[in-house]
């Protein structure tokens, strides 16, 4: 809504698949926002960002930071992130020159993304997205504010090679989700719990877990052949 129109177009509410994935796409910068307030330092340079999409059930944001994060950290990271929503930090969109965005992000250490911006074509239009005292480049779209991100989860960590290349870096990708509504968040929760429920009581069965124990057979010592 905040974008201005240059050329001759048509408006249309953003809706459904597109809308949710727009309100996700925030979340991952909300979450990237909050592992660099939490680990980054005091310049932010001990957390470095890579790409952070959104994905069909949810989002992810792949890093580089010394900082092992781990299962047990995902609490304290959603706690910073609900602080960035309650701020309802408003996502202001800038167009840059290749110069200009590559020297702000050569100055922020963030050699991925300046890796990223060096291989986009000559006549590519660069922009970022800023909310508070967090840019990331981005092409958008996202939702006006951090206020609008109210029902999310942080559900894993994995690895994952920079660019799927098992030469380069390895980074921690860390998964989430996120509804428009928190009854949402809290049916999709519930469903996962009850398909890992039956994926555990199929998974008995096939190894026969859930069998009767039979003692071995007795073997009668009389009918032995010498």
């Amino acid at each position: 809504m905040a974008t201005v129109i240059t050329k001759d177009g048509s408006l249309a509410e953003v809706e459904g698949a597109e809308a949710l994935r727009t309100l996700r796409h925030t979340a991952s910068h909300i979450m990237a926002q909050a592992i660099k307030n939490l680990y980054g330092g005091a310049d932010g340079k001990l957390v470095k960002l890579a790409i952070g999409p959104a994905i069909d059930n949810g989002f992810y944001y792949d890093i580089d930071t010394e900082k092992k994060i781990t299962e047990e950290d995902l609490p304290e990271i959603e706690k910073e992130m609900k602080n960035i929503v309650k701020q309802n930090l408003k996502l202001e969109r800038k167009v840059l020159s290749r110069a200009d965005a590559l020297k702000m992000f050569e100055d922020a250490g963030e050699t991925y993304k300046v890796e990223l911006i060096t291989d986009l074509p000559e006549d590519a239009e660069i922009s970022t997205f800023t909310q508070g005292n967090f840019t990331d480049l981005c092409a958008g779209p996202h939702v006006q504010s951090t206020g609008k991100v109210k029902a999310f989860k942080l559900m894993s960590i994995a690895g994952a090679y920079w660019r799927g290349d098992e030469h380069n870096q390895m980074l921690q990708r860390i998964y989430g989700t996120a509804f428009e509504t928190k009854d949402e968040l809290k049916e999709y929760l519930h469903m996962l719990e009850e398909a890992a429920k039956r994926d555990h009581r199929k998974l008995g069965k096939e190894l026969d877990l859930f069998s009767s124990f039979l003692p071995p057979e007795r073997h009668d010592d009389s009918k032995r052949v010498a």
